[in-house]
């Protein structure tokens, strides 16, 4: 271990690992953080194996870790620090600026992703928001083992006591988009064990996502919503249907559209905020319709998954929803992600089009597939646990997550800087 420097006597400071196979970069890095007065690196390691060992010894708030090293690449030290010290947040550091490096080093773990070489002023930022994000986690846990006298999972802790899971809401204006189909298949692709999923049918009359997931239940949101006041983690868990296959809890509709009437919106944004402080990723099924709850929870959610297709009712009524959610409900454009589902290339309406039509830029392309996307509906089995996982239709739904977490990630940091 190579101790970088050490400041005394700081309120509050972010311990940095810095993690590179060239020794020359770990130093510059080093003196570009030396005068940050909140910023302290306590070491550097030039290998995937050292980076864990170090972590587990120092316990920093934040891992740079580069990708390519000698013994194993930054993505699976990632992932084996995740599992053996959960707290600690990586971001990852790569020469390699795709989309396909930085999907990978989402889904591993990595709190954030930067091209080298960073900008001091961006690299100081991620780095304040990561090791925020840190000494959160460690706040929790010294309150539930003051208040218990326990230790807690700081996986568990992230989400379930700082209520810092993010509610993804799934849109379309037009019905037959597939939204229900995206909005599975993201939940299935954004769970693991450290950052668990449920998905919200907010269709409050005509919702079938547990159809989707083959699962029958007599529970709903209608036995959350009276008691919105009173909510807590045992009631949920009685209310939520497991689905084992992928992991996923769900919260069904309503068994009937008269019983969906009994839903507010505002019951509807209370369920979905404390569900937050349960699972990192809430994932909303939401109606077509523009109804007083779905637009509450537009106006709530961290993020809008907004689909369209390639054709022109989808595009017109897509335009007239931008213009709503944007001029007349005040949602910044950087929460909403523009997604083009079913995409047909024998079309001449391509994403670029669309997005110079519309205003605001296709994020990801989902194209089309009758040979998994139906008949894995028709079976109740998401396509992303069979081998629609491998093909084109899966890869385009993994694009989707790392294009999720980036603007998650993008919206925390924007945020932060703000404040």
């Amino acid at each position: 271990m190579v101790v970088v420097s050490r400041k005394e006597d700081m309120a509050e400071e972010f311990n940095v690992l810095i993690v590179d196979d060239q020794e020359d970069t770990r130093k510059n890095i080093a003196r570009l953080l030396q005068f940050e007065n909140d910023i302290n690196v306590v070491g550097t390691a030039r290998t995937g194996q050292d980076a864990i060992r170090q972590t587990k010894a120092l316990d920093p708030d934040v891992v740079l870790m580069d990708i390519n090293m000698p013994d194993m690449d930054g993505i699976e030290a990632t992932e084996r620090i995740q599992e053996q010290a959960p707290i600690s947040q990586i971001v990852i550091l790569s020469v390699q600026g795709d989309t396909n490096y930085m999907r990978r080093a989402m889904l591993a773990g990595a709190r954030d992703f930067l091209t080298k070489p960073p900008r001091s002023d961006e690299l100081v930022s991620v780095i304040r928001q990561a090791g925020a994000k840190a000494k959160a986690i460690r706040n929790e846990m010294q309150f539930v083992s003051r208040g218990t006298g326990s230790l807690v999972d700081p996986r568990v802790t992230t989400f379930q006591l700082s209520g810092m899971g993010r509610i993804i809401a799934v849109y379309s204006p037009k019905g037959g988009v597939g939204t229900t189909t995206v909005a599975t298949n993201l939940a299935v692709a954004l769970h693991s064990p450290e950052t668990p999923a449920v998905i919200v049918d907010a269709n409050l009359q005509f919702g079938d996502v547990q159809v989707f997931f083959n699962e029958r239940g007599r529970t709903s949101i209608v036995d959350l919503t009276p008691n919105v006041e009173q909510l807590d983690t045992e009631l949920v868990e009685d209310v939520v249907l497991h689905h084992q296959a992928s992991g996923v809890d769900i919260v069904s509709a309503p068994a009937t559209p008269e019983d969906g009437e009994q839903v507010t919106g505002t019951q509807l944004v209370k369920v979905l905020q404390f569900l937050a402080r349960m699972y990192s990723y809430v994932i909303v099924d939401t109606n077509s319709y523009l109804e007083d709850e779905t637009i509450d929870t537009l106006d709530a959610c961290d993020l809008v998954v907004l689909i369209s297709s390639q054709d022109i009712p989808a595009i017109i009524n897509t335009r007239s929803v931008l213009q709503l959610l944007v001029s007349r409900l005040g949602i910044s454009k950087e929460k909403i992600l523009l997604i083009m589902n079913r995409f047909d290339r024998q079309i001449a309406i391509t994403p670029e089009k669309v997005g110079h039509n519309l205003g605001h830029k296709v994020s990801c392309v989902l194209y089309e597939d009758r040979e998994y996307v139906v008949p894995g509906v028709n079976r109740g089995v998401p396509f992303m646990l069979g081998e629609g996982k491998s093909k084109e239709i899966g890869k385009g739904i993994l694009e989707l997550v790392g294009k999720v977490r980036e603007s998650l990630s993008k919206l925390e940091r924007i945020g932060i800087d703000e404040g």
